[in-house]
């Protein structure tokens, strides 16, 4: 029996109470890890920008670079459903761009969905008609961060709350099966996942949505001093990667590492044979 999870077996979870489980990757290795762990979706956020590539925002990242990050991280994923983002300006101009974007993306990545920020309607109805799952994004679009004038709780007041709805309920309309909910107050969250049949995930969104999403890096405590409201460290893991790091730095330095366990001792030169190369390149360099 598959384990791999589809957009069918997702709507079936959110039917039953299941919630769902999500993380960012960016790379094959930690998606390997990823997946082995049971979590049912990954996706592959233009949060790279930010946390694989140092910049201040997500703006920078282009989209061959989501589909270099986005194929690494499908060929790590057996079970989880992939989900990869559709960075800034590569889907606000028109359908007929975010289409032909789409479609790149799930056919350079082998992708399952695509993710849009905001109520971009006519983009997600033609990239749903084309056949490609689409994942919504409301709240805190990180690619309006300048509109917004900084990360920001959206959704506090009753104008923007009753806004934040409707965009869902319009998302839905146009064929989204999932949406995330970021930096949304909680009782929002939890009305908004009452109201629709998609799938909501949640990142400061409460423990009302269906699902939760985190960057992995924050839950394992490894970007920085800056930790957002809505992250926990799962484990310490920067701490130990630092560790680990200090240690080899040590090692190497002082000529404890490696030693003889860590070396290929085997060998058909005989010492004499090794001698008397030594010998031929130091005359070689007196010639020279």
């Amino acid at each position: 029996m598959s384990n791999k999870n589809t957009v069918s077996t997702l709507l079936e979870m959110k039917r039953r109470g299941e919630k769902i489980s999500q993380l960012t990757c960016y790379d094959y290795s930690t998606a390997r890890l990823i997946d082995g762990a049971g979590i049912n979706t990954v996706l592959v956020g233009d949060s790279l920008g930010m946390t694989m590539q140092g910049n201040e925002n997500t703006l920078p990242v282009t989209l061959e670079e989501m589909i270099i990050y986005g194929r690494s991280v499908v060929r790590g994923c057996k079970n989880a459903f992939v989900i990869v983002d559709m960075p800034f300006m590569s889907y606000q101009k028109s359908a007929e761009q975010a289409l032909e974007n789409a479609g790149r993306i799930i056919k350079e990545t082998n992708a399952n969905a695509v993710k849009l920020e905001g109520a971009v309607i006519p983009q997600i109805r033609a990239i749903v008609k084309a056949g490609i799952p689409v994942c919504a994004h409301i709240g805190m679009t990180p690619q309006s961060v300048n509109a917004f004038g900084g990360f920001k709780v959206q959704g506090k007041d009753e104008e923007n709350a009753r806004r934040i709805l409707d965009e869902a309920l319009e998302l839905q309309d146009a064929g989204a099966f999932m949406v995330v909910l970021e930096c949304v107050p909680p009782k929002l969250s939890a009305l908004i996942t009452e109201a629709v049949d998609m799938i909501t995930i949640g990142i400061g969104g409460g423990a009302g949505c269906d699902g939760q999403v985190l960057v992995y890096q924050d839950m394992l405590q490894m970007s920085g001093d800056f930790v957002p409201k809505f992250v926990k460290h799962f484990a310490r893991i920067g701490d130990a990667m630092t560790q680990a790091f200090v240690a080899y730095d040590a090692e190497v330095k002082a000529g404890t590492f490696p030693g003889p366990e860590h070396s290929y001792t085997k060998s058909d030169c005989s010492d004499e044979f090794l001698f008397r190369l030594k010998a031929e390149y130091s005359e070689r360099m007196k010639k020279s």
